[in-house]
C-alpha cells in the first residue's frame, strides 16, 4: 500500500493564499453586482428623459386636453363679463379662442372620445346613458361655436341683440362643458381600465400620440397650450395670482 504523498508546506500555504484572495474577490464582486443592481432599478445615473419621451396614459392625456378648454372657459366668462359691463373686447380674441375650441377639441379631442372611448363603452354595455348624453353635448357645442364664430365681430358687439345673442351662447357653451368634462374625468375616463385589457390600453395612448402629431405637429399639445396663454394675456387674465380671494 501506497503511502499519501504530504504537500510541502510551502506549497500548501501558498494554495490557502489563493483560495482566500479568491474568495475576497468573489464577495467584493457580489457586493458591486448588487449595488449595481440597485442603481439600475433606482434609474440613478440613467438619462433623464423629457416630458416628450414619457409615454401618458390616455385618461391623463384627455384631462390635460380638459384643462385647455378650461382654460378657454375662463376667456368665454371674461367675454361675458366685458359684454354685460360694455368693456372693451376684442372681436379677434374671442375668434381665436373659438378656433381653439373647433380644431383642438371639437375636431381632435371629441373625435378621440367617440371614436376610441364611447364605442368601446357601447359595444361592452357599460355607462351606454352616459355617452348617450356626452354624444349629444358634443353636437350642441359645435352648434354654438359656430354662433360665436360668426357673432365674433365689432359689427355685433355694437348691436345689443346681436351682443346678447353672443353672450347667450357663452353661457350656454361653458354651463354645459364644465359638468360635461366632470363627468367624463370621474366617471367614463377611470372606467376604461375596466373594459379594454392593458395591451388595448396601451394601443389606444399610442393612437391618441399618433393622431396629435399628425393634426399638430410635434409639440402640437404645448403650442396649442402657447395660444391660450396669448389670449389670456390679451385680456388681462393670464396672471393666476388675480384669481386668490383676499381676505
Amino acid at each position: 500500500m501506497k503511502e499519501p504523498q504530504v504537500m510541502p508546506a510551502m506549497k500548501y500555504a501558498e494554495r490557502q493564499a489563493s483560495r482566500a484572495t479568491r474568495r475576497s474577490w468573489l464577495a467584493s464582486a457580489g457586493v458591486v453586482g448588487a449595488a449595481a443592481l440597485l442603481l439600475a432599478r433606482s434609474g440613478w445615473g440613467q438619462e433623464k428623459k423629457s416630458v416628450e419621451d414619457e409615454e401618458i396614459a390616455p385618461p391623463e392625456d384627455l384631462m390635460r386636453e380638459h384643462g385647455v378648454l378650461n382654460r378657454v372657459l375662463l376667456v368665454y366668462d371674461e367675454a361675458i363679463r366685458r359684454i354685460d359691463t360694455k368693456g372693451d373686447l376684442r372681436p379677434d380674441s374671442l375668434r381665436d379662442a373659438a378656433s381653439i375650441v373647433r380644431t383642438f377639441i371639437e375636431d381632435y379631442h371629441e373625435k378621440l372620445e367617440e371614436d376610441y372611448l364611447f364605442l368601446r363603452f357601447e359595444k361592452a354595455g357599460r355607462l351606454t346613458e352616459l355617452t348617450k348624453v356626452l354624444r349629444a353635448q358634443h353636437q350642441a357645442g359645435r352648434s354654438l361655436t359656430d354662433q360665436v364664430t360668426q357673432l365674433a365681430s365689432l359689427q355685433a358687439l355694437k348691436d345689443p341683440t346681436r351682443a346678447d345673442t353672443l353672450k347667450g351662447a357663452l353661457r350656454q357653451f361653458t354651463r354645459m362643458y364644465r359638468p360635461h368634462e366632470a363627468r367624463e374625468d370621474t366617471v367614463l375616463f377611470p372606467a376604461l381600465r375596466d373594459i379594454v385589457s392593458k395591451q388595448e390600453f396601451a394601443a389606444v395612448g399610442e393612437d391618441f400620440e399618433k393622431k396629435e402629431h399628425q393634426l399638430f405637429g410635434e409639440g402640437g399639445f404645448e403650442n396649442i397650450v402657447e395660444r391660450v396663454a396669448t389670449i389670456e394675456k390679451t385680456l388681462g387674465i393670464y396672471d393666476l395670482a388675480q384669481f386668490t380671494p383676499h381676505a
